[in-house]
């Protein structure tokens, strides 16, 4: 099965799909239905809003044109992470400093809500609480000790705490690293667990869910219409959350996000104790490199990898010897040690890294551009796109004022400008 097929009409091949247990087929839309709301999109975007407005007491039709969670919300390393791809530098000079603020505070509520999400609807997702940002070397921890003091500084956040290089060694047995920065807030889940909890949550909150059910173009109106292959939904509001899927429903949507490649693989299981001695506290990890490493244990005492990201969409020719050989990197000794599993698929990131959220017309809205960040930021989207169809527009609109360039090059040279545009940060890595 290839790794990156947009007409794949199934789950590809992982680990989270093999451990999720039984997954549910809903029904394709056969004729014609009409809603309030209908949401395209069956990723965590997509659902979360669709439960969203399903509570606010809008009737709701989801429509995904594959299995939920099939795209990056069910095949992503399941980092609960806060903040957003992009720095806060970013957001601050697009919207202020004070807008900024609010914009942090929302990204910690992202995390929060994933937590109350588990907790009201029993979502068994195998969600923990800590997270580690760890450094390379000696600059690039640095830039660590100076990011803590910025975000005390700026946003008063308090949850960081900097290890040294014997401290981090303590939890994670890695020679690799000079220092670490310790999140207490942030976290990890099984994504794909997750996201069919809440598309369960959404339907017991009155959600009609169609699987199987791509769309094929929408009318935009006063009554906007979704058209598929066997009917069609007619709504007052329409919800965007499509991602890379996006082009072919929305060009001018499309021209905004790029889809890249990411790739994970899972170990055998190893056992709790020797687990455990990888990352004695069980939190996740990402350095801060460009082209990053992150990881985390399983539920099952696996060790989760992933990185090596492709800007060309071309996968390595063996996903899982490529990856194992990034592992061993990091934990040399975990040379004696197969892979199980090895899988890949696109996110779509924006030229800035910075969501792309808004309104398409007065009617129709979207988001997109979770840039590889969007396992928590995605709840935070369902929630505000909510919030303004039920008119408390405020939260979603300061979003829309950051501003989008499209990627140049257009269709042909947008990929091929990018590859080599990164390029250069990738060599940044190395010095």
């Amino acid at each position: 099965m290839a790794l990156f097929n947009h007409a794949n009409q199934s789950h590809i091949d992982s680990y989270y799909v093999a451990s999720a247990g039984e997954i549910p087929d809903y029904p394709r839309l056969d004729g014609s239905l009409d809603c309030d709301v209908c949401v395209v999109g069956g990723g965590l975007a997509g659902i979360s809003a669709a439960l969203n407005l399903a509570e606010r007491g809008f009737s709701v039709v989801l429509l995904e044109g594959s299995k939920l969670g099939h795209a990056a919300s069910g095949r992503n390393g399941g980092q609960v992470i806060n903040g957003y791809a992009c720095d806060m530098d970013t957001i601050a000079k697009a919207l202020g400093e004070t807008a900024a603020k609010t914009v942090w505070d929302m990204s910690l509520e992202a995390i929060q809500i994933i937590e109350d999400r588990v907790e009201r609807h029993g979502i068994d997702c195998d969600w923990a609480r800590g997270h580690v940002v760890a450094a390379v070397s000696p600059k690039k921890f640095n830039e660590l000790v100076a990011w803590q003091a910025n975000a005390e500084r700026r946003f008063g956040y308090r949850d960081y705490t900097l290890w040294d290089k014997a401290t981090l060694r303590s939890h994670l047995d890695s020679p690799r690293y000079a220092g670490g920065l310790y999140d207490a807030l942030g976290g990890h889940i099984h994504p794909l667990k997750y996201a069919l909890g809440l598309a369960r949550a959404a339907v017991a909150a009155g959600v009609q869910i169609f699987e199987q059910t791509p769309v094929s173009r929408i009318e935009q109106g006063a009554q906007t219409h979704a058209h598929t292959a066997r009917g069609v939904v007619s709504c007052r509001q329409l919800v965007l959350a499509a991602n890379v899927f996006v082009d072919g429903l929305a060009p001018e949507l499309g021209r905004k996000i790029m889809p890249v490649g990411t790739y994970v693989i899972t170990t055998e299981p190893l056992g709790e104790e020797r687990a455990r001695s990888l990352i004695n506290l069980n939190f996740a990890v990402a350095d801060n490199q460009f082209v990053l490493d992150y990881y985390r244990l399983t539920a099952d005492h696996r060790l989760l990898f992933g990185g090596k990201v492709s800007y060309s969409g071309l996968p390595p020719s063996n996903v899982k010897e490529a990856m194992k050989r990034d592992m061993l990197r990091v934990f040399p000794q975990l040379a004696d040690v197969n892979i199980e599993h090895g899988w890949g698929g696109f996110v779509d990131i924006t030229m800035n890294r910075a969501p792309h959220w808004g309104r398409l017309s007065p009617n129709v809205y979207f988001c997109q551009g979770f840039s590889g960040h969007g396992v928590a930021v995605t709840g935070l989207a369902g929630r505000l796109i909510a919030e303004a169809i039920a008119k408390e527009s405020e939260r979603l609109d300061l979003f829309a004022r950051i501003n989008h360039s499209p990627f140049p090059g257009g269709k042909l040279l947008r990929m091929p400008s990018l590859v080599l545009g990164m390029a250069w940060y990738r060599l940044q890595d190395y010095f």
